[in-house]
């Protein structure tokens, strides 16, 4: 019995710790085909990283991290493909998110709403798409309930709100992407995204001068 229960705690902390080396693996190589490669190579990456996640999410179909990096991946591939093609992955993205909130809601600090929120803000409305800017400001807004000092849901949300027009409160938001706090897992992530938070809250400031 003592035996049993040795070997069944080793396999729980071996599953755990390869869950963390896929995530920081896709991380990382997301953050390095989003952010260095460019058109042809981009795509062909983020296919190659498509199959990667979903590996991932195949070996653990319970883990909600799993499907929020397949979703992460399939809307940024979504957007580097463009064109009526994209459409698909991003039905597929949601897909993957939903299902992320549907088994644990706080993963990754709410990653999940954020992304999908931003989802809801990209993609064209209807007849084209499924985008709803009411919808994408729910979810961020969650988002931010979970994680209120994040650069990401503060990013997308200060997005979000300059392209309603709502400058005061963007810039807000952007101050508080700026000043978010370091993730030193992930720098490459965190410098470039920093670069995108600046250059919104350059357009932000043009509007409230």
């Amino acid at each position: 019995m003592k035996r049993f229960l040795i070997t069944a705690i080793l396999a729980v902390l071996t599953s755990q710790t390869a869950a963390a080396t896929t995530l920081e693996d896709i991380q990382k190589r997301w953050a390095e085909v989003n952010y260095t490669l460019q058109d042809d190579a981009q795509e062909k990456a983020f296919e190659a990283l498509l199959a990667q996640a979903k590996q991932w999410v195949q070996a653990e179909p319970n883990n909600a991290e799993a499907y929020i990096w397949q979703g992460i991946v399939q809307s940024t591939y979504a957007g580097a493909k463009g064109g009526l093609g994209a459409l698909g992955l991003a039905k597929d993205a949601r897909a993957s998110l939903e299902k992320a909130l549907a088994l644990q809601p706080d993963a990754l600090q709410g990653s999940a709403y954020a992304s999908l929120g931003t989802l809801y803000f990209k993609v064209p409305g209807w007849p084209l798409g499924f985008g709803d800017d009411d919808k994408a400001k729910e979810l961020l807004e969650k988002a931010l309930e979970f994680n209120p000092n994040g650069i990401d849901p503060n990013y997308f949300y200060a997005d979000y709100l300059y392209e309603q027009r709502d400058y005061l409160r963007a810039q807000q938001f952007a101050e508080k992407a700026l000043a978010a706090p370091a993730r030193p897992e992930r720098p490459l992530a965190d410098a470039e995204r920093r670069k995108e938070v600046e250059a919104l809250y350059a357009k932000i400031r043009k509007k409230v001068r």
